[in-house]
């Protein structure tokens, strides 16, 4: 459907019990009426009740008409708060005279043009900026709406999912005659008067994604990103919900921006009544400039509403993430990386006799790390010259390859398809290709590794092309892709457009390769990178007890089948604390499960765990990538998180314990999420090795081996189970059965 200005739409998006409804009646910019809980089917009415019963009163010292919070809000408007469109056109000397004080300012100021409501969950809404002082015969490729000529045109897309996720991404036109700066273009959504507390994330290297909390008081929160990559310190969901909001409980609004550059969020309380949440690109002074007729478009951003607490945001967005065209459609393959194993240590002989010790406990992936290619013997050179190392492989890696799949498992490859080396041949042929800011020096190295100008078209046609050299010579069915470095010159708008370039390139030559996303660990995990690769590296420890935090917060926006989660050695390589080895198994389990951990230095009696704890995934990892994931509430010890199958026929829970038991008995732990009405066998789970337990504190089923009860009895009352020792955890499987026999025979 298609509408003009002066139109008396109001648009109603509905889908899984959530409502967006967006009032555009009239010329001036669209408000969003109402996102949160579906208010069912409504008449048109009923909508024009609803966005009359929201119109304001006039406050007190404020502009002369009820304000409106639209869309887009601008200064122009009333709006006092962030704005969502910034921006200036370049006018010409003539036109500033010879005023010192320069050119006058002029912020855009919107109308509708029009808006199209194609379908039942989608709506595009087209609004202008009209110059007043512009000859209305103009020509130039203006066009004349009335007496005045558009100088910009922004379409705005909204779309609410199947799952219930609103995704939000805008296109800016430049229609004037001359070049437009753009410095911001923001998606602002309104949050309801009850949203009174934020939640984000921080985090440094090994260490991601850790969660802080504060209440939203009045004026700008705002966090930014400039690293041209998210960064370990990435604030990844920003959530806004009632006081005290927990996994299980509260109203909460999530929002999450799709780039994996350089990024804007915020949360705004005003004295105008409203509260707001944005996102942006966060663009560098004059990175986008749109000559007549050029146009700049938004990544996407995406945001959820619950009134369930953060489990139902998880829902959503993990439903989204798996209806993805990107996203895996095989069994996730058990994987070994070799880079905790050998590190830069390459030979022939070495990492046959572990692809054989890996092919022995159940792997079904090898990847060989970094250190492969020509003169690769530490970090400080190679990077660029992606050729096979003649010493450490004077046969290439065909042997390597040959053995590896001859013995059932796929072979992975590393790359890091977006840096060089000084040191390399690459930079000695092409200096010019090395990322910088314009005229000026090389910016700092990190990591002894510098940025290849992707944005470039011969830099990027040579890394794909040599990249495409090994796919077309090896049995590779996996590469990951690494970054391991921020970006401190060129534009990373540029880049991160020219990155993705290269995956889809990549991607539609060789479909059957997936690729892993990692950047030092977790420095890039965004839809935007999620829309075009299989899996991602949440964080380079594998130590357990940091790696289980990790995990479940990284677990809240991406599903784990994407997760990346590797059984290490103990001392772990990244903080040196030693752990057990079934709390180890237990939380790499949760996850795209792997090994990271030089098998032909293990005893028989790991060797035994963990043949054992692959086959645990095996049998287990069709539900943990596909179920609804549960959680206990935040700031609970032992903390439970189950993974529930769609019919809540089965489940799997874990049971953790990060710290020393407060209590002599702790209390019973809730299994939330299965059915109140059915039948539920519980049973615990052998990883492989046997969790350390304080002596005597097992109650009489566990010795048993098997307990039945409701799905309601689980759920609010929950079960006694062994008291763990510090930095161990527990896993149980529960299915549900039609009677206490059926639970004795399973």
């Amino acid at each position: 459907m298609l509408s003009t200005n002066n139109t008396n739409d109001i648009v109603h998006l509905r889908a899984a019990g959530t409502s967006f409804v967006l009032d555009a009646r009239g010329t001036g910019v669209p408000s969003i009426t109402h996102w949160g809980a579906d208010l069912g089917e409504l008449s048109a009415t009923q909508l024009a009740a609803l966005a009359d019963s929201r119109e304001r009163a006039l406050g007190p010292s404020s502009i002369d008409e009820p304000f409106r919070l639209s869309i887009v809000p601008l200064l122009a408007e009333g709006w006092s708060g962030l704005p969502g469109l910034e921006g200036r056109h370049d006018r010409s000397s003539a036109e500033r005279g010879n005023d010192a004080r320069g050119a006058r300012v002029r912020r855009p100021a919107l109308r509708i043009e029009g808006i199209e409501h194609p379908e039942p969950r989608r709506v595009s809404i087209t609004l202008i900026d009209a110059d007043a002082d512009a000859d209305a015969d103009a020509d130039a490729g203006a066009d004349a709406v009335g007496a005045t000529v558009a100088t910009l045109r922004l379409t705005i897309d909204f779309e609410l999912t199947a799952a219930g996720v609103l995704r939000s991404r805008s296109q800016l036109t430049n229609t004037a005659t001359e070049t437009f700066e753009l410095s911001s273009l923001a998606t602002i959504l309104p949050l309801a008067p009850v949203a009174r507390e934020r939640l984000d994330f921080s985090g440094i290297w090994a260490a991601e994604r850790q969660p802080q909390r504060s209440a939203i008081d009045y004026g700008t929160w705002l966090r930014e990103s400039r690293h041209g990559r998210r960064g370990h310190d990435d604030s990844y969901l920003t959530v806004a919900g009632t006081p005290g909001f927990g996994f299980r409980h509260g109203e909460v609004w999530a929002l999450h921006l799709g780039t994996s550059g350089d990024t804007r969020v915020w949360i705004d309380r005003t004295a105008l009544g409203f509260t707001t949440m944005g996102a942006a690109e966060l663009l560098a002074p004059g990175e986008v400039r749109l000559a007549t007729g050029d146009s700049y478009e938004t990544p996407w951003t995406y945001a959820a509403w619950s009134d369930a607490g953060l489990d139902g945001v998880s829902d959503r967005f993990h439903s989204w993430f798996r209806d993805l065209p990107a996203h895996p459609s095989t069994p996730r393959p058990l994987t070994l990386n070799t880079w905790e194993a050998v590190y830069f240590d390459h030979n022939f002989e070495q990492l046959a006799a572990l692809a054989d010790a890996a092919a022995e406990v159940g792997v079904e992936r090898f990847v060989l790390d970094d250190g492969w290619m020509t003169n690769r013997t530490d970090d400080k050179r190679a990077l660029g010259d992606w050729t096979v190392d003649a010493a450490s492989w004077p046969e290439g890696l065909a042997p390597l390859v040959d053995r590896v799949t001859a013995s059932g498992m796929q072979f992975g490859l590393w790359v890091e398809p977006e840096m060089l080396s000084l040191d390399s041949a690459l930079a000695r042929e092409h200096p010019e290709w090395i990322l910088r800011d314009d005229d000026r020096p090389l910016p700092k190295s990190w990591r002894n590794q510098y940025v290849l100008d992707l944005d470039n078209p011969a830099a990027r046609e040579y890394v794909r092309e040599a990249i495409a050299a090994l796919l077309d010579e090896y049995a590779i069915s996996y590469l990951k892709w690494d970054m391991n470095r921020d970006l401190l010159g060129g534009s990373v708008h540029r880049h991160v457009r020219a990155t993705y370039l290269l995956m889809d390139e990549l991607r539609d030559r060789y479909p059957h390769v997936e690729i892993e996303s990692c950047a030092s660990g977790g420095a890039r995990v965004d839809a935007g990178v999620l829309e075009r690769v299989q899996r991602v590296w949440p964080s380079d420890t594998n130590d357990a007890h940091d790696r289980f935090s990790i995990m479940r917060w990284t677990n809240l926006l991406v599903p784990f089948e994407y997760l990346g989660s590797h059984v290490g050695s103990s001392p772990a390589h990244t903080s040196g604390r030693s752990l057990s080895l079934s709390f180890r198994l237990a939380t790499a389990l949760m996850g795209h499960s792997g090994i990271e951990w030089d098998l032909t230095n293990t005893t028989d009696e790991e060797k035994d765990a963990l043949r054992a704890w692959a086959d645990v995934y095996r049998s287990l990892r069709g539900l943990i990538h596909s179920g609804r994931v549960v959680r206990s509430e935040i700031g609970t010890d032992p903390l439970v998180t189950g993974i529930v199958s769609a019919n809540a026929d089965d489940a799997v829970f874990w049971v953790t314990n990060l710290t020393t038991p407060t209590d002599s008995v702790p209390t019973a732990r809730r299994l939330p999420g299965l059915d109140p009405h059915r039948l539920y066998c519980i049973s615990p789970v052998d990883v492989g090795a046997v969790a350390a337990t304080y002596p005597g504190t097992a109650p009489a089923w566990w010795h048993d081996g098997e307990l039945a009860l409701s799905g309601a009895v689980l759920g609010s009352v929950g079960l006694q189970l062994p008291i763990l020792h510090p930095d161990e955890a527990l896993v149980l499987r529960a299915t549900a059965v039609d009677d206490l026999d059926s639970c004795g025979a399973l």
